[in-house]
């Protein structure tokens, strides 16, 4: 009698089930992405503090230098900043040395459902190649900061792992509870998507 298949699918509370393999923008809420990456921790909950620093607030600080250090930014563009790793609500935040150690296509499995949430909320399927070096210098500056403010880090050791932010930029990581952190995602998702001429 042949095996049934696997699972390959996730269920979540909007009633939406995701296929991992092969995932589809109809299935993407936004209230899903936010509650899921609000319960992810950076670092793998190695930070200190009462509560652990969400991969949702990470990325409402990672937008947030993106408009600062890029004003002339189009809405579209930051809210791909925003979304950076959205990816992570379903795939969780698997720390860099793991992803190394894994030794399988990792990033092509990310990108899929990547491409699908970014189809769902308007923007292009992939990231244009400068936009993704913008975000991704904000991203190493954000690692940074939580680096040497809650992972234990010197600002030495950081260096040699992270880029050092310009000394312009003067950020505060005060890691939010769950709730708080999954409504400043969701806010800001807002107020980027009001702002927006396209319909999503």
């Amino acid at each position: 009698m042949p095996k049934p298949a696997l699972r390959a699918w996730q269920r979540m509370l909007s009633g939406r089930r995701l296929d991992l393999l092969d995932p589809s923008p109809f299935d993407i809420e936004i209230e899903d992405i936010a509650r899921g990456l609000a319960r992810v921790a950076r670092w793998n909950g190695q930070t200190s503090g009462d509560h652990a620093f969400s991969v949702a607030e990470h990325s409402v600080v990672v937008e947030d230098l993106f408009s600062q250090l890029n004003p002339k930014a189009t809405n579209n563009q930051r809210l791909t900043a925003l979304l950076h790793d959205a990816a992570e609500y379903v795939i969780g935040d698997m720390i860099s040395p793991f992803k190394n150690a894994l030794g399988i296509d990792y990033k092509a499995f990310e990108g899929r459902i990547e491409e699908a949430i970014h189809i769902r909320f308007g923007l292009p399927p992939k990231m244009p190649a400068a936009l993704k070096k913008k975000i991704k210098k904000c991203d190493i500056y954000c690692a940074w900061f939580e680096a040497t403010q809650i992972a234990g880090f010197d600002p030495i050791e950081a260096d040699q792992f992270f880029s050092a932010p310009p000394k312009s930029i003067d950020l505060s990581i005060n890691p939010l509870p769950v709730v708080k952190a999954e409504q400043a995602f969701l806010e800001r998702f807002t107020q980027l998507n009001n702002a927006s001429d396209v319909k999503r």
